[in-house]
């Protein structure tokens, strides 16, 4: 970590009065040793922090006096001006709590006098009338009683002598005045709110005073006329209004709970009943005529009237934290109250759903477990029947614990955990000596928490509990694999803080468990192999979540607890990487892209070890643990998390002060060279987290330690590892190393290099120079990244502006701006004018980006003070300012910046009024906007210097905005905006423009349902009556562009210059609003925007937000809006701060009034209008009563509702959508819960209304509940088991929709029969199964009849009787989590019952249908069940094949209806799925009932043996072909099964299915074939290929033949790929009269042809064929050289870009296989050129932007770096590597290919070909340079954002190089040299000409092309120095520079630095 430096203790300096002061003065002594000096010296110090150190001084300093016993005259004097001082201290004064501390130390003998002073001052404070006085006279009133002992005897000194002013004053002074202050400023929350926590503040020094004081302690004052008493009783009705008083904030009621129940305490006498007294009030039966008249008259309202249930809940919590319950005092009056509290609680419970009460409940109910427990340590025998496990009361806790662990509060589920441990607990203590073990409710909880899914959250906390209290040993008896279970579910993220709390907590308890039972060290292997051998086998074969997840949680907390398992995990992991061969010890070797492998699980382990301190660093440290070869490995391996884990291992270590080794340096450089392109941005951060927190940190750091063991020169040897060598040696070599690191990312910022290097470089790049930063003075720093800026590195950091990704821009603006003024000098005025020109020019840019570039451009002009002179010209009044400090500088010229953009937008505004399509085609005003804006962001605008300049400058923005709006609105209000401007240009299509610009009134407002508008005829248009400045509108769709060529406006242009435009409008004003700085009064000069000011922005957001119809218009306006409610809710003036409420109240009554000449749009979901109340409602405070929000709840639900009204369908819509929009914001977060079961009856009643759009709407507002109830989805399981809820949670959250989706359910169901009810009265049906399909049951849910689940079951079964199929199957999912696993054999069977005989002469398909579908969900259900034993399992399933029996005729021909027949054949396949296993006595279950003939008859009577009518379509077809097929192949392998090749009991065989003319069979068949085939050539089945497929090849080929099909053929190609070829291959001329290589150009056509999966299919089968005829004719390889060419170039197409990515993984994957024939071979078999073409294959698949296509690649790369004769050429051989590398490990296999071949001299040119490049990049260059900006904006050409072409050729440049350099290489002939020479001289004269042609700023005006050109300078450059290296002129490199050197280049934007800039 980086050095933190101390944060410095404010304290502000004390000051006494005049008086006080001369007082002092008056006893001061001369030698100033008494306490006057002392103190007048103290008040004169000007720090307060000094003044403390006095403070300290006043008590020893009496203690002095007292032991001299000298009476000092001046020390009561001076005890009463510390009693002043203080007083004077602020509460939260360090000054006021010193002097406390010091006082209680005062020597007894100046008690007294203390006491008087510290009495009578406050005496004096509280007489006070100031009301602004009284907050400070209660805080310190409040201090006296804060540990300060001279305090608490003083105001028990006053309320002894009768002086009541303490108590008046707090009750009938304090607390009454701040409550009609409260009442005073009711509107004005932020002072409300303020006050109200000044009258919580009284109310807790009124408790304070009650508990510490000692007046309280005795019964002197319980008199009725004493008046203490009388205050008493005051301040007990005052709180009692409180309590029940709703404006007041929750505090206040909590607080006055507590209040309430400590008087009662304190006051009433006798207290023996005060259980009594609490139990009635709390149970609302107290008997008036029988408690004292005091208190009657005081808590009236208590005992008399309706309190509510939140008054009732904080008296709970006032009984449980105000009694003793500890000592059992209270007897069994307290333990009868103690179970009063309970039932009162749990009835809260049920009535209590706003989200801040269920948080007080929980707390509650926490206390009150903890107040059960101390009352049961000593409590009766019937208290602990009461309380014990099988209790009611416990019962109910535990019943609260199941609803609420899965509660989306966090602190509520915390507080489900402790109540569920104080509950174990309380049942520990009512046992009697009974084993816990064994206890029958431990025994039944850890069963039934047991059987819960792990997605279960409380699952998790309450196993922790249990272990805790019962240990871990009868959980593990029960299943040993519950710890490998808990490790499977820690991928999800959200369940693994749990699940690891719980493993930790199970494996401490565990070792203990093991450590007391032996005696030995024989218990480790054991406990090992419990908790040790899991991880290992997730960290080597988990996925890439669970993995990262256990390296995170669950590793460092392991190695913590057992830091010595350590050398168990190197072990088992270095023997499994040793090996190399399938697995050791359970652990895999190497892995794949998607695992880690044994090396990813070692260095995870090594750098959790070494981060948290179990790793010492010795010298010896990488060679005992691991070596340097495996160390590279780890950088550069395949997969990214264990290079992030290698290199944390290197940076990470638990002392920041470590030396880095010279090891680890050249490791990190290594590191960086191939890991900067990384596509995925959590591993981008994490590499640059780790070099800066981690690295560079701790250099700087042990830097420092160095420096200063250098400094001191000390001569004795520290004890550690700085004694390897002489700190000035490791410095220097830190900074060789800062300076490398520095130069290997600047070189990565090379032209063309990708985003992820650009970004990563830039990040490192600020990290290096936010750690070592430029510092001032002597302070020595062992690196500065500025003494590494040149002039050249500083042009590359000004590019990094042309980024179209404004991350990039980000980092390199903060770069610069971090590096010192030296660092940059800027050239001469013309410089400055071109790059100032460049930005204005890009600000008006028709490409969005270029206006991001301009913002950075002149900001970066602004703050490094580099403005042309010539800027004053463009500002028509020079402001006068200074030279000043920085900030007066940056304040001068961002006023010059934003006058000049001022100046060019108003005139392009001008322009704009007259020609919208001139401004959308050649300026786009939005540009300028976002400049103005972007510079605004940067300034500090709270304390601006040139106020009285930026007052008009403000005001004149604020008008142009509103201008610019209003020119660009109509596009983006008109009904239609993205279709405004037809994409034809013709002159027909121009003529009608006028019209279509004229009528873009908004068609869609609240008239739109009522009256329709049809646009008027071009003949009868009449242009007269036309608006006249909307007839301004230019009717030409040609427009002239910048350079004065005509270019086409399309509509695209106009649309995004007005939303754009817009925008940045939004943005800007909502920005002024947040940083500028607001006037208070009018007139006053603090603030430069004046209350209308903000008044006409807050309109302006209104109508845009209104009345836009295009969506990134008012969602980018919803931005700035919600910027400007933020700030008025934080606003002083009241004016402003009741703003928001008045706009919500206008828009709400418009919403409701349905007037059609409203222009609200009723239409795209309301548009803007939910933007505009949710921003509204989202910036209210959250702390408040959230009024706003419960008031518009209300409206919008009243108006969501079903109306008969037609004039109500508008408001409806709109409440519909605005609600959704409101239930989708996260910042009202638990707020709007309360409302989600009536936003759920809206839905779900709104979705059957007959107004389409009411249905939207409403389905809509569905879609969002759902994922407000049941979360976010997390996977494509439409129903995953986290997006679930059980029952009992579901309704006991949303009650209110218990007996809601009932009734509906119910009215539903009872029409579903009906015969007049068509699928249009069933509507609600969709949303209700949608709803009860999310619930579950769960075994903790007990007999709860209240929410039982139970009366849903047969009205959903009822449900599945719906003519609509997909209501059908909906009801069939639905009805499975209704009944519980252990009902589910006895529902199936009473289904099977229900169902009709053949016999029966009517009955419905429908109902037989939605039958058979229920019964096969929960068939299916049942099966994946894992809490049944086997043979109950069996036996259970063996009693419904019967009633299956009975029923079979449904499967049969005499059912007439496929789709019944094809559901009861599903249900027959499960059941030969689940059944088709051995019982004890080895007689399959399914023979024995005599299944399987059944099912052979059913299939032999079927349509599949005796075929279909031709003419044979029917519904539900497709399906009972696919059921059947199923079956017939189940069938088939179980008589394969019983017989082996026998199969005459087959009822129908492979041949005849593949036959069949129903391609739904024959795919079917094939897939099943293919998992067989597939299994066996991977070698994974048991017993290889079954004899029936052995001989099958001349099938294959035969349908390969005749198949049209193209799935059909895909499967049977990937067959016969899955076969050896030679067991087919020679029966190709026999089946199919084509030879072996007809068949090879056969396949190879076909995928030459096809462009799907049939391509990459045969692409796979022609390279196995290929592969096959090398190894088998290896002499006759010639006969076949024509198909080599051939299949070389299919290869090459099939990795070009354009094509799917399926394509180039075929090609990835054929040339992997193919590389030992035709990429590595000794001898090579193709051309040269034909090698070449693959190997060039393997460089661009390496190059492809898709990361699984270069994971596939690389494959290739390691297969050919692995074979005999390659080995060697690289350290990476059998290593599994990462792209960025294998580019480079791919070129040096070539290179040493070549020279093995001897193919230097005619391979040579071809890669010199590859160095230079494609001619075609110089001629689209050219053309992109004659022409002008595209015509349609959006249009993008194909992008590679990885490949990165001069890191290609770096590669290969410097490779070629070293083969060149090496001896007997041969060089191509002069003849070939020549013309090499020739072409690459001709295109540097070209590229020489295209530099010359750019104009100035190239980089920033025409970056694509000046890209391009830089690149390919790079290329031919490389290309001269490799033919001047062959023609030995390597010395002559100026000439080869000079070739290229370009006018554009030659002229850098800084001077050369200079030495003194250094």
């Amino acid at each position: 970590m980086g050095v933190k430096k101390k944060k410095e203790m404010q304290v502000a300096v004390l000051t006494i009065c005049h008086e006080d002061i001369e007082t002092l003065r008056s006893f001061a002594d001369v030698e100033g040793k008494n306490l006057a000096s002392l103190l007048l010296h103290c008040v004169h110090l000007t720090d307060g922090v000094s003044q403390i150190q006095y403070f300290k001084q006043i008590v020893p300093l009496l203690k002095k006096v007292n032991k001299n016993g000298v009476c000092d005259p001046a020390i009561p004097s001076c005890l009463d001006i510390i009693a002043g001082i203080y007083l004077s201290l602020g509460l939260k004064n360090p000054l006021k709590k010193v002097l406390a501390s010091s006082l209680n130390g005062l020597p007894e003998f100046f008690l007294t006098e203390a006491i008087h002073s510290f009495t009578s001052r406050l005496q004096k404070e509280l007489n006070t009338t100031d009301v602004y006085s009284y907050r400070k006279a209660i805080d310190n009133v409040s201090s006296y009683m804060d540990n300060f002992n001279l305090g608490a005897a003083s105001i028990d000194n006053l309320l002894k002598n009768g002086k009541l002013r303490v108590l008046e004053f707090v009750g009938k002074v304090y607390i009454v005045q701040m409550f009609m202050e409260i009442r005073k400023f009711a509107g004005n929350h932020i002072v409300q709110t303020q006050l109200m926590n000044d009258l919580l503040v009284g109310i807790r020094v009124s408790m304070v005073l009650v508990q510490k004081v000692q007046v309280f302690q005795g019964n002197l004052w319980k008199a009725s006329s004493s008046p203490i008493w009388q205050s008493m009783c005051g301040l007990l009705n005052i709180f009692t209004k409180f309590l029940t008083d709703d404006d007041l904030l929750q505090t206040i009621h909590s607080t006055s709970g507590l209040a309430i129940i400590l008087f009662i305490k304190t006051m009433f006498h006798p207290s023996e009943k005060i259980p009594d007294l609490i139990s009635s009030l709390l149970l609302r039966s107290v008997d008036c005529t029988s408690i004292p008249e005091w208190f009657l008259s005081s808590c009236r309202s208590l005992c008399c009237g309706d309190i509510s249930g939140s008054s009732l809940l904080f008296l709970c919590q006032g009984t449980l934290a105000m009694l003793d319950w500890q000592d059992g005092s209270m007897g069994l009056c307290g333990e009868t109250l103690l179970l009063d509290t309970a039932c009162v609680l749990f009835t809260l419970n049920s009535q209590i759903k706003e989200s801040t009460l269920e948080m007080f409940l929980s707390r509650i109910l926490a206390s009150w477990t903890n107040s059960a427990i101390h009352v049961l340590e000593s409590s009766s025998p019937g208290l602990k029947d009461s309380l014990n496990g099988k209790s009611s009361i416990v019962g109910s806790l535990l019943e609260y614990v199941y609803t609420h662990w899965e509660h989306p509060l966090d602190a509520l589920r915390h507080q489900t955990k402790i109540i569920f441990k104080n509950l174990l607990q309380m049942h520990q203590l009512t046992m009697e000596e009974t084993d816990l073990v064994t206890d029958p409710f431990f025994l039944e909880l850890t069963e039934s928490l047991l059987q819960l899914e792990w997605h279960i959250k409380g699952k998790y906390t309450s196993l922790c509990c249990l272990v805790e209290c019962i240990g871990i040993e009868r959980i593990l008896a029960v299943d040993k694999t519950i710890p490998s279970q808990i490790l499977e579910v820690m991928g999800d993220q959200s369940l693994v803080p749990y699940a690891s709390d719980l493993l930790e907590t199970m494996f401490k308890n565990h070792k203990s468990h093991l450590k007391s039972r032996t005696i030995d060290s024989t218990w480790i292997d054991q406990w090992h192999e419990t908790w040790v051998s899991p991880l290992l086998l997730i960290l080597c074969k988990g996925t890439v979540d669970q993995k990262s997840y256990v390296i995170d949680y669950y590793l460092p907390k392991l190695l913590n607890y057992s830091p010595e398992s350590l050398r168990y995990m190197v072990k088992i992991l270095q023997t499994s990487i040793d090996a190399k061969t399938g697995q050791v010890q359970s652990f895999s070797s190497l892995g794949s892209f998607s695992s880690r492998g044994a090396l990813g699980a070692l260095m995870a382990c090594l750098r959790i070890a070494r981060a948290h301190g179990h790793l010492q660093s010795t010298p010896g440290i990488w060679e005992n643990l691991v070596s340097s070869a495996r160390i590279k490995q780890g950088l550069i391996h395949q997969h990214c998390q264990v290079r992030i884990d290698t290199l944390g291992l290197l940076c990470e270590s638990n002392r920041s002060t470590e030396i880095v080794s010279t090891e680890e340096m050249e490791w990190i450089q290594f590191f960086i060279t191939y890991n900067l392109n990384c596509q995925s941005p959590g591993v981008r951060q994490q590499i640059c987290s780790l070099l800066k927190k981690k690295l560079f940190c701790r250099i700087q750091e042990s830097s420092q330690v160095l420096y200063k063991l250098e400094q001191s020169k000390s001569k004795c040897e520290p004890e550690n590892e700085l004694t390897r060598q002489h700190p000035s040696v490791s410095l220097q070599q830190y900074k060789n190393f800062m300076t490398s690191i520095c130069n290997s990312l600047f070189e990565a910022l090379f032209p063309g290099s990708s985003y992820s290097t650009r970004f990563s470089a830039l990040t490192i790049l600020v990290s290096i120079a936010e750690v070592f930063p430029v510092l001032e003075g002597s302070v020595y720093t062992v690196y500065q990244l500025s003494h590494d800026i040149d002039v050249g590195r500083f042009q590359t950091l000004m590019e990094c502006f042309t980024s179209t990704f404004e991350e990039v821009k980000i980092l390199a603006f903060d770069l610069l701006m971090k590096l010192p003024k030296t660092a940059i000098q800027f050239q001469d005025s013309e410089k400055l004018q071109g790059l100032f020109q460049a930005a204005l020019e890009l600000s008006t840019s028709t490409k969005p980006y270029d206006c991001v570039t301009a913002s950075y451009l002149l900001n970066f002009l602004i703050w490094q003070n580099a403005l042309p002179s010539f800027l004053s010209a463009h500002v028509n009044q020079q402001v006068a300012c200074g030279h000043g400090d920085k900030s007066a500088v940056v304040e001068r010229n961002t006023v010059f910046v934003i006058k000049c953009l001022m100046e060019n937008l108003e005139e392009e505004i001008s322009q704009a009024e007259n020609s919208l399509l001139q401004a959308a085609a050649s300026f786009p005003m939005y540009g300028r906007v976002h400049c103005i804006a972007g510079a605004l962001q940067k300034l500090s605008l709270n304390s601006l210097q040139l106020a009285s300049e930026w007052r008009p400058v403000v005001e004149k923005l604020l008008l142009m905005c509103y201008r610019l709006s209003a020119v660009v609105s109509p596009v983006i209000q008109s009904s239609s905006p993205e279709g405004l401007i037809p994409m034809d240009t013709d002159t027909e299509s121009a003529s009608r423009l006028q019209m279509i610009l004229n009528e873009i009134q908004p068609r869609d407002t609240n008239d739109y349902f009522s009256q329709a508008k049809v646009l008027k005829e071009c003949d009868s248009f009449d242009l007269e009556a036309l608006n006249f400045s909307a007839s301004k509108i230019d009717i030409s769709a040609e427009i002239k562009g910048k350079e004065g060529k005509t270019c086409d406006v399309t509509a695209q242009m106009v649309l995004v210059c007005c939303w754009r435009s817009m925008k940045e409008v939004a943005l800007l004003l909502g920005t002024l609003c947040q940083l500028l700085p607001m006037q208070s009064v009018p007139e006053a000069s603090d603030g430069l925007l004046t209350v209308e000011q903000v008044k006409e922005i807050g309109d302006y957001f209104k109508q845009h937000l209104l009345q836009s119809r295009h969506r990134g218009a008012f969602e980018l306006a919803y931005t700035g809006f919600v910027k400007l409610t933020e700030i008025l809710n934080r606003c002083p003036n009241v004016s402003l701060q009741k703003l928001p409420e008045q706009w919500l109240w206008n828009v709400l009554e418009e919403i409701k009034c349905s007037d059609p000449s409203s222009k609200l749009c009723a239409t795209r979901r309301s548009a803007g209008i939910p933007f505009y109340i949710q921003a509204l409602l989202a910036s209210e405070p959250k702390k408040g009563k959230m009024d706003l929000l419960k008031i518009t709840m209300k409206e919008l639900i009243s108006l969501a509702g079903p109306t008969g009204d037609s004039q109500s369908t508008v408001p409806q819509v709109h409440a519909l959508n605005i609600l959704r929009a409101l239930f989708r914001d996260t910042r009202l977060g638990e707020n709007i819960i309360p409302y989600v079961a009536d936003g759920a009856k809206a839905a779900i009643l709104g979705f059957t209304s007959p107004i389409w759009a009411v249905r939207n709407s409403s389905t809509l507002l569905f879609s969002t509940l759902i994922t407000r109830i049941f979360g976010v989805k997390k996977g494509k399981d439409e129903l995953s088991k986290t997006n679930r809820m059980t029952g009992r949670e579901f309704f006991s959250r949303f009650p209110e929709l218990y007996p809601f989706l009932l009734k509906q359910l119910e009215a539903v169901a009872n029409k579903v029969d009906s015969d007049m009810a068509g699928p249009s009265h069933h509507t609600s049906m969709f949303l209700l199964l949608l709803v009860l399909e999310r619930l579950y049951p769960s075994p903790m849910d007990g007999t709860a009849s209240t929410l039982s689940m139970a009366p849903f079951v047969p009205f959903i079964m009822r449900c599945g009787r719906s003519p609509v199929y997909r209501s059908r199957e909906m009801a069939a999912r639905a009805l499975v989590p209704f009944v519980m696993i252990d009902h589910i054999p006895n529902t199936v069977r009473a289904l099977l019952d229900s169902l009709p005989s053949c016999t029966d002469q009517y009955f419905r398909q429908n109902h037989i249908h939605g039958t058979l579908l229920q019964v096969f969900h929960l068939l299916q259900a049942y099966s994946d069940s894992k809490h049944r034993t086997n043979s109950d399992f069996q036996h259970e399933l063996a009693d419904i094949t019967v009633c299956t029996k009975a029923k079979l005729w449904l499967a049969k021909r005499q059912n007439p209806c496929l789709v019944t027949r094809a559901v009861y054949i599903d249900i027959l396949f499960l059941l030969t799925c689940c059944l088709n296993k051995s019982t004890k006595d080895n007689q399959p279950v399914l023979e024995s009932l005599g299944f399987w003939d059944d099912i052979r008859g059913i299939i032999s009577e079927s349509e599949l043996v005796t075929g279909f009518p031709c003419t044979f379509k029917v519904p539900g077809l497709p399906q009972y072909l696919q059921s059947l097929t199923r079956l017939a192949i189940a069938a088939v392998w179980a008589v394969v099964a019983k017989s082996g090749e026998q199969t005459r009991d087959v009822p129908i065989s492979f041949p005849q299915l593949l036959e069949s003319t129903f391609p739904e069979v024959r795919l079917l068949t094939l897939e099943a074939l293919l998992d067989r085939f597939s299994l066996a050539a991977s070698g994974s089945g048991e017993k290889g290929l079954l004899p029936l497929l052995c001989n099958m090849g001349e099938k294959f080929l035969l349908l390969a033949m005749k198949e049209n099909h193209p799935e059909c053929f895909c499967k049977i190609l990937k067959i016969l790929h899955c076969m050896d070829p030679s067991e087919w291959l020679p029966q190709t001329e026999r089946c199919v009269h084509l030879t072996p290589k007809e068949f090879l150009i056969w396949t190879m056509d076909i995928a030459s042809n096809e462009r799907s999966e049939i391509h990459s299919v045969a692409l796979r089968l022609a390279s196995k064929v290929i592969a096959h005829h090398m190894q088998t004719h290896a002499e006759d390889r010639d006969s076949i050289a024509p198909e080599l060419k051939q299949w070389v170039q299919l290869v090459v197409l099939s990795c070009e870009d354009p094509l799917p990515t399926g394509s180039r993984l075929a090609a990835a994957e054929v040339l992997n296989s193919t590389a030992p024939f035709f990429l590595t071979n000794p001898h090579p078999v193709l051309e040269l050129q034909d090698t070449l073409a693959l190997w060039r294959c393997v460089l661009t698949l390496l190059q492809s932007e898709e990361q699984a296509v270069r994971d596939a690649a690389t494959e290739t790369v390691t297969t050919a770096m692995s074979q005999e004769n390659t080995c060697q050429s690289t350290e990476f051989a059998f290593c599994q590597v990462d792209a960025s590398i294998a580019l480079a490990l791919a070129l040096a296999v070539l290179c040493d290919l070549l020279q093995q071949w001897d193919q230097l001299a005619p391979g040579l040119p071809i890669l010199l070909g590859w160095l230079l490049g494609d001619n075609d990049d110089l001629v689209i260059c050219v053309e992109s340079l004659q022409q002008v900006e595209g015509e349609y904006l959006f249009e993008k050409e194909e992008v590679n954002f990885w490949a990165e072409t001069l890191m290609f050729v770096n590669y290969l440049r410097k490779h070629l190089l070293q083969l060149l350099s090496k001896s007997g290489c041969r060089p191509p002939s002069p003849e070939r040299l020549f013309h090499l020479q020739r072409t690459v001289s001709e295109q540097s004269h070209l590229l020489s000409q295209l530099f010359r042609e750019l104009p100035p700023a190239a980089e920033f005006l025409k970056t694509v092309e000046f890209t391009k050109l830089r690149i390919q300078k790079e290329r031919t450059l490389a290309c001269l120095r490799l033919l001047a290296f062959l023609e030995g002129k390597e010395g002559e490199d100026a000439l080869v520079f000079g070739a290229l050197d370009s006018p554009a280049e030659a002229r850098p934007l800084t001077l050369p630095r200079t030495e003194m800039a250094c």
